[in-house]
């Protein structure tokens, strides 16, 4: 049973509406689940209007502790589960076009995600919190529970272990959307050639089914064999394909008669696909099915404006609205 939600007043609301995007770009970032960042804003909500203290200072700054720590003990709880994870583990997919800052769009896409799972919880806050948010390292500490020094060090190890292994996409939504569809009609034609030319020699195919779904336990290394594996799997895919834009990439839906069925994410750089990121574990997919719910898999419909740039698309994105200078710093 959910706890009681005690009526808050006007303008407590209001105080939390205004940063509610925020914390959920904060809490997705961190748990790569879309789901639990929910969650753990519903949870900084409640103690939000039960707080005994009724004088803050600054609302964002006690509203993103709460939801930093409570991140924190959620991911020390996760942890074990990540590693008895079937299979590989990729983020819940969420609909959101990229921000507008270069740091925070590359902070959203799928690959980026995979990469904070190598940082430890707090190691994941220090870096999200002033590399990505941009907040002081006095801030930072608050929410932490660190002091400025421990989260320097904690950002600056979490930086060293990213920079070594990141790698930047193309930012051309265009160039996207042309890639994708030629990746699409080359699946579903089994044109083996064309896809491998659009397929980095070196692309990385990687397939989340949670254990629920059938799904390769293992990464699919190489343009032959990636390209092998995906025509063999475009044989099998049910459901009606559509184009979205999720984590700020250019990706493909598959919808059956219950909703969302899988999803494909591709990473482009340098004009190739360098790897391919499908979801098809149904955990990770109900929300995504409840925001596409106007789509009609079957009909003309498509999603309309307001879905593609709907709540997961500001919330993810980071600051909404925008706040004052003075509260990014």
């Amino acid at each position: 049973m959910k706890p009681t939600v005690p009526p808050p007043s006007a303008d407590d609301a209001a105080s939390f509406e205004t940063w509610r995007g925020l914390l959920f770009g904060i809490a997705y970032r961190m748990l790569g689940s879309a789901t639990d960042a929910e969650d753990m804003v519903q949870e900084a909500y409640l103690r939000w209007v039960r707080r005994s203290d009724h004088q803050v200072e600054s609302v964002r700054a006690y509203l993103v502790t709460i939801v930093t720590r409570l991140c924190i003990d959620h991911l020390a709880s996760a942890r074990v589960q990540r590693v008895s994870y079937a299979g590989p583990w990729l983020p819940e997919p969420v609909m959101a076009d990229p921000p507008s800052g270069a740091e925070q769009a590359d902070s959203l896409t799928m690959a980026f995600l995979v990469l904070l799972e190598e940082l430890t919880p707090p190691e994941r806050a220090a870096f999200l919190l002033h590399d990505i948010f941009g907040y002081p390292f006095d801030e930072v500490a608050r929410s932490v529970g660190r002091t400025a020094t421990s989260c320097r060090q904690l950002a600056s190890r979490a930086r060293r272990h990213i920079d070594e292994r990141r790698q930047r996409f193309d930012a051309d939504p265009r160039h996207g959307l042309e890639l994708t569809r030629e990746f699409m009609v080359a699946c579903g034609s089994g044109d083996l050639d064309r896809l491998l030319g659009l397929l980095a020699d070196d692309v990385v195919v990687w397939t989340d089914g949670g254990g629920k779904v059938r799904a390769a336990m293992r990464p699919v290394v190489g343009a032959y064999r990636s390209s092998r594996f995906l025509l063999n799997v475009a044989k099998k895919v049910h459901g009606v394909p559509r184009e979205a834009t999720l984590n700020g990439q250019p990706a493909l839906v598959f919808f059956d008669g219950a909703g969302v069925a899988s999803v494909l994410v591709l990473d482009i750089s340098g004009g190739k696909i360098v790897a391919v990121r499908t979801v098809s574990n149904p955990d990770k997919l109900a929300r995504l099915s409840r925001e596409f719910a106007e789509v009609r898999p079957n009909g003309d419909e498509t999603p309309g404006p307001e879905n593609e740039a709907g709540p997961a698309s500001r919330e993810a994105g980071g600051y909404e609205p925008e706040p004052a200078p003075s509260d990014l710093r």
